[in-house]
């Protein structure tokens, strides 16, 4: 296995420079201003324990999830499949699926994953398509069963979460609003917020650009209804109470994305942020990197990629607790009753990690 940080820097960069400044919006949109975070009540340091796994699968494995006896490990990069099915807690391994290619029963690319209501739901943004997977009678693999395609006048997205047994919540890059809703049919059907920006100027002059910028990791918990965006640059994180629509903006020191305008295109200039979010019944959970891309080019791919550090913060975005992991980490899983993290590391032949905080 390998990790290929330059790649997954590049597709962030490519992301935003497709997009650029497509066009200008003159629609007036609220900008919120964010309560500013610096320090955490608690930090605590926490040491991994490797999970050795029997069979050599991932080239850079992204997410991970866990529901029952079940867990999936997502691979961005995956040679044949994008994910992988194992027992929990043994990692023995099931099967895989999500099978890469480009005939109507594969998947292009699989940006992320999600349980719900026993099935899984993937994302493929090449194909704007969303899919559901049943498990098979024996319970070691999953079949697709049913694929939601897109409007076409929704941008690709690279998230999703969802929110209900008729419903997806999506980021919206083009800028207008921050998350869209979208039935089963694929159609539109709400606009959520506005990007929280003091950029006034770039809300004006290069919204979807500024959108790209803005790309942020999700999580929605339906026992709460809290919905947490955090931002792949800068250091922001977004909570929204889908129950009582509230709205909570925390800006950390490294402040909000940052982006110039150069010919046209947007180039992110400022800190990779975030890279993944849990929201869980009591907290929300956020894995930080912090590393400058001016640091990450002159290292020039030296640099471990993921970090090291999980952000907690309150369901009303109060900072709480600060971990510090001796691993570099991408994909998080939160077990609160257990009090144990699972995690992914891209840069290992061994990458998954279980972290204790009881």
């Amino acid at each position: 296995m390998f990790s290929n940080h330059l790649s997954w820097i590049g597709k962030l960069l490519l992301l935003i420079l497709v997009v650029g400044l497509l066009f200008s919006c003159s629609q007036s949109q609220r900008t919120f201003w964010g309560m500013k975070y610096s320090e955490f009540p608690e930090e605590r340091h926490l040491s991994a324990q490797v999970i050795e796994l029997d069979t050599a699968l991932f080239r850079y494995p992204f997410r991970i999830r866990i529901e029952g006896d079940k867990v999936i490990v997502m691979d961005l990069h995956g040679t044949d499949h994008y994910g992988h099915l194992f027992q929990y807690p043994s990692f023995q391994y099931l099967s895989s699926f999500g099978r890469r290619g480009d005939s109507p029963m594969e998947m292009l690319s699989m940006e992320n994953f999600r349980f719900y209501n026993h099935a899984v739901w993937t994302l493929d943004a090449n194909k704007s398509e969303l899919t559901r997977l049943d498990y098979s009678s024996s319970g070691d693999s999953l079949l697709r069963e049913e694929a939601v395609t897109l409007d076409e006048d929704i941008l690709r997205p690279l998230d999703f979460v969802v929110y209900d047994d008729t419903t997806f919540v999506i980021p919206d890059y083009s800028g207008e609003s921050r998350f869209l809703k979208v039935n089963c049919q694929g159609k539109l059907i709400e606009k959520i917020g506005a990007i929280p920006t003091a950029n006034e100027k770039a809300l004006y002059e290069a919204r979807p650009a500024l959108a790209q910028a803005w790309r942020s990791f999700l999580d929605y918990n339906p026992h709460n209804g809290v919905l947490a965006a955090v931002t792949q640059l800068g250091e922001v994180v977004e909570v929204y109470n889908l129950k009582d629509s509230t709205h909570v903006v925390r800006i950390g020191e490294h402040n909000e994305p940052e982006f110039k305008v150069s010919d046209g295109y947007g180039i992110p200039t400022g800190i990779m942020g975030f890279s993944d979010v849990q929201v869980t019944d009591s907290a929300i959970y956020a894995v930080f990197h912090g590393t400058s891309f001016k640091e990450i080019a002159r290292q020039s791919g030296r640099l471990p990629d993921g970090g090291k550090y999980i952000y907690v913060f309150s369901l009303k975005g109060e900072p709480l607790c600060k971990y510090v992991l001796d691993h570099y980490i991408y994909g998080i899983w939160v077990d609160e009753t257990t009090k144990t993290i699972m995690a992914t590391d891209v840069n290992s032949d061994q990458p998954i990690l279980k972290f204790s905080f009881g």
